[in-house]
């Protein structure tokens, strides 16, 4: 089904231009090789209300929506794949008021709720770990803390970044805020994060020595500007991160 996602917005328009057009959508994704009962197992079934069927068998009733981020939701679906279509078309990622002005809802709060549901939904449980050579690093995000830089920051958030080598390019990443640069903290995001026997590639930062299962490219920065271009893909990430 992944062929069949509108590319444009004028076929996302086109093509689900009211809500029984979301609804059958749905069912397709859900039931890609026909209706099949989550409770018998039963194969017949009939619409009983516009996004409901129910079990020909056990009489079971299910929503195409149930267990999924549309779930509960008083909003049109086609409120919801219009924001979808948004948040996953624009390359520098989307703001909640950005999604609010784009979609014309009248509400900051629900902009906000209908991003934060989206963005979960886009992480997979049980993703598999990163693999190969992985550069990782820190950084601060946060307001400027005047006479402090670096390391030495104290209200910022502190979040370290693992980026997978894809050639030249950059594969697949994880990121995850943390309280402090202990060893314990560093070495277990890495474990969490990255295949065992993987290449991790740091900086010179003596917490992560010592890092077991891995073969550790440690790269000692010897001026200011030199980090970039130790860590490129890192640093590319954390530059779209802070944008």
């Amino acid at each position: 089904m992944v062929e069949d996602y509108p590319r444009t917005l004028m076929e996302l328009e086109r093509r689900f231009n009211n809500e029984n057009a979301c609804v059958e959508y749905l069912a397709k994704l859900r039931w890609p090789d026909g209706w099949r009962c989550p409770r018998c197992q039963g194969r017949e079934a009939w619409q009983v209300r516009r996004s409901r069927w129910r079990c020909g068998h056990c009489r079971y009733e299910i929503s195409v929506t149930a267990g999924t981020i549309f779930q509960d939701s008083h909003l049109p679906l086609r409120t919801w794949f219009r924001a979808t279509w948004y948040v996953i078309s624009q390359k520098n990622g989307i703001s909640a008021l950005g999604l609010q002005r784009g979609l014309g809802l009248g509400s900051y709060k629900t902009a906000w709720a209908i991003l934060h549901k989206l963005r979960r939904a886009m992480v997979r449980p049980g993703r598999d770990r990163l693999t190969g050579v992985v550069e990782v690093d820190e950084t601060y995000w946060g307001g400027e803390e005047p006479g402090v830089t670096g390391r030495g920051a104290e209200d910022k958030a502190l979040i370290i970044v693992a980026a997978q080598e894809d050639g030249k390019g950059i594969g697949r990443i994880r990121l995850r805020r943390i309280p402090d640069l202990t060893r314990a903290r560093l070495h277990g995001f890495i474990a969490e994060a990255i295949e065992a026997g993987s290449t991790v590639r740091t900086d010179g930062l003596s917490a992560y020595l010592g890092l077991s299962g891995y073969v550790h490219d440690r790269q000692v920065q010897r001026r200011q500007a030199e980090g970039e271009y130790l860590l490129p893909r890192v640093h590319r990430v954390v530059s779209l991160l802070k944008r």
